[in-house]
């Protein structure tokens, strides 16, 4: 495939990346986002500005993170995504962000507890701790499947690293992206005014329950 294939998938990476960069989850060209495609997945070239991104600038990987074409080099955490998309096929989009925040509790080496309906709603409890891993290979694509396999929640804390976040398509990704720094902000901030003291269990599940099946607009009937 030419890089100007998919071209409605490259055309929502681009302005996905643009909205995160807009939310302020990453700084000059860290971070990236990638969309399963038939073929493997596209994701953000590594090292180029976000202000220069093109639908065309999207790199073609398959599911083992090879290049399939066009002129640049993925990102460095393409192997991580790879990895996530062969062994997690209900995921349709990766999202990796630096935001500050979560990264205080990845410095900290701790999970981000559930204090906030928000949480429980979006992550339906903690937001999980991930291992330590090495950029570059898939040992981070490994840390992050490991972790969210059987887990309700949708975005992990890698250790001293960042951010990974799943969804079913790359805005619902990018969605979660969102929420885990919001939640983040929030969680840090209540840290400040003493120990922080988890949602009890069955409040969470319920608050779960009901905003993944009820909250929101009901789909239009079909006659």
């Amino acid at each position: 495939m030419g890089k100007n294939s998919h071209s409605e998938a490259r055309q929502e990476l681009s302005d996905l990346h643009g909205e995160l960069r807009e939310a302020g989850l990453v700084v000059w060209t860290g971070g990236n986002i990638s969309h399963r495609v038939e073929e493997g997945f596209l994701i953000k070239p590594s090292g180029v500005s976000y202000s220069d991104l093109t639908p065309e600038s999207m790199v073609l990987c398959d599911l083992e993170g090879r290049v399939l074409g066009g002129q640049f080099s993925p990102s460095s955490d393409a192997a991580a995504h790879a990895y996530v998309y062969r062994h997690m096929p209900e995921v349709g989009g990766v999202v990796h962000t630096h935001s500050n925040y979560a990264c205080a509790f990845a410095a900290a080496s701790r999970p981000i507890p559930c204090v906030l309906t928000a949480m429980a709603d979006e992550f339906g409890g903690e937001i999980p701790l991930g291992p330590f891993a090495i950029i570059g290979d898939d040992s981070i694509g490994r840390g992050i499947v490991e972790t969210l396999s059987g887990h309700r929640s949708s975005a992990v804390i890698m250790d001293k690293h960042g951010v990974f976040t799943i969804g079913a398509s790359p805005r619902d990704a990018l969605k979660s992206a969102i929420m885990c720094e919001d939640t983040a902000h929030s969680a840090w901030l209540a840290s400040q005014l003493g120990p922080l003291t988890p949602i009890f269990q069955p409040h969470v599940d319920s608050l779960f329950d009901r905003y993944q099946n009820v909250y929101g607009q009901l789909p239009p009937e079909t006659s």
